[in-house]
């Protein structure tokens, strides 16, 4: 059987798990799930590492996308069961393990983890099965689920929920902990081989910004996103100026939420999005930046997931009524938060699309040394 078709049949056995939990009392303590948790994670690891163990994997992240295909669908449960598709399978979680899961926020972050992670998940799995690059997607991946986990995390620590949590809060940390360890991993590895020549690198370098359209309007685009990323990171900081009380009022009272997630959220992005996207000017306008055609896939990964919950959450019926986005601002709270993900999605697949303007002889050399080798 295919890797993929494993991982992926045996990520199903989560809702067994689920269903026997719900209807066993004896299992439905705090410190029992947190013990149940574990020695699930434990066992979901163990299962792959015997059966792969006469052909075993050259990359270890390959248990990690098994493990956590498996929590994949667990979120996936937890979301639709607080949405009301399903029933019966997390009913015990939602009183006595993370009740901060029932958040519009955290709803939104599991329906993005069970499918979208998924789908990263299974493919990364099939392309170290086949041999073929994924070194990218590894970083999209890396990106975004970090970007989620550094919110979900911050946010239950100083929201309202901060004196309420369970054992099962500690959970959470490998989801916090592993994809720092595979961005690490990720940055570290060669790039995949390329056909560029030398000749190409050089015309590339010699072209002006000004000569280059779409980098210039990706600048603006950036320099754009930095203004708003400095407004709302302001906003969240309560800054008491007129135009910014009337933005948290009129257009994303949502910011004001006492979950608080939204405002470690602007904080992240004030702190580290705004540097980020400053160096990303910085590097279209410089020839000869190989960091972009990594650091701009990592980043699209953390905007668009936490653009997805922000969005979502800000919509959601869960969220109270009076941090809804107002409906006489709707389509422009949307369009400019839906336009603050495009821009770091559009770059990130300029870079590696077309990276010879960020490219330099040394690393084609390094590269040809290795195709060599």
């Amino acid at each position: 059987m295919e890797q993929e078709k494993r991982v992926f049949l045996f990520s199903l056995t989560a809702l067994v798990v689920l269903y026997t939990m719900n209807n066993v009392p004896a299992f439905q303590e705090p410190l029992v799930i947190l013990e149940i948790g574990v020695a699930v994670l434990v066992i979901v690891f163990l299962y792959f590492y015997l059966t792969t163990r006469l052909n075993p994997p050259k990359d270890p992240l390959f248990y990690v996308c098994a493990e956590f295909s498996f929590t994949c669908i667990i979120d996936l449960v937890s979301a639709m069961e607080y949405d009301g598709y399903l029933s019966g399978f997390m009913e015990f979680y939602q009183k006595a393990g993370e009740p901060y899961l029932g958040t519009s926020y955290a709803i939104m972050m599991c329906y993005w983890d069970g499918i979208a992670h998924f789908i990263m998940y299974l493919v990364m799995v099939r392309r170290m099965a086949k041999k073929k690059p994924y070194r990218n997607l590894g970083l999209f991946w890396a990106g975004s689920l970090l970007g989620n986990m550094v919110v979900f995390v911050a946010g239950i620590v100083v929201g309202k929920y901060g004196l309420e949590l369970r054992p099962a809060f500690w959970l959470n940390m490998p989801f916090l902990l592993v994809p720092m360890w595979g961005a690490v991993s990720f940055f570290r590895r060669p790039r995949d081989p390329t056909t560029i020549g030398l000749s190409k690198i050089e015309r590339k370098h010699k072209v002006s910004l000004l000569w280059r359209p779409l980098d210039m309007l990706l600048v603006l685009g950036l320099c754009a996103a930095m203004a708003f990323t400095l407004f709302r990171g302001l906003v969240a900081l309560g800054c008491q100026q007129p135009a910014f009380t009337s933005y948290i009022t009129k257009y994303e009272p949502y910011l004001n939420d006492p979950v608080a997630y939204p405002k470690v959220m602007m904080l992240c992005y004030l702190f580290y999005g705004f540097p980020l996207l400053g160096s990303f000017v910085y590097g279209l306008w410089t020839p000869g930046c190989t960091w972009m055609l990594d650091w701009t896939v990592f980043v699209a990964g953390a905007m668009t997931q936490c653009q997805w919950a922000h969005i979502g959450a800000s919509l959601h019926p869960r969220t109270m009524a009076r941090y809804h986005i107002p409906s006489s601002s709707k389509m422009t709270v949307l369009l400019a938060n839906l336009l603050y993900v495009v821009v770091p999605l559009l770059l990130a697949k300029r870079c590696t699309s077309d990276p010879a303007f960020f490219m330099t002889a040394a690393m084609l050399k390094s590269n040809s040394e290795r195709k060599v080798n």
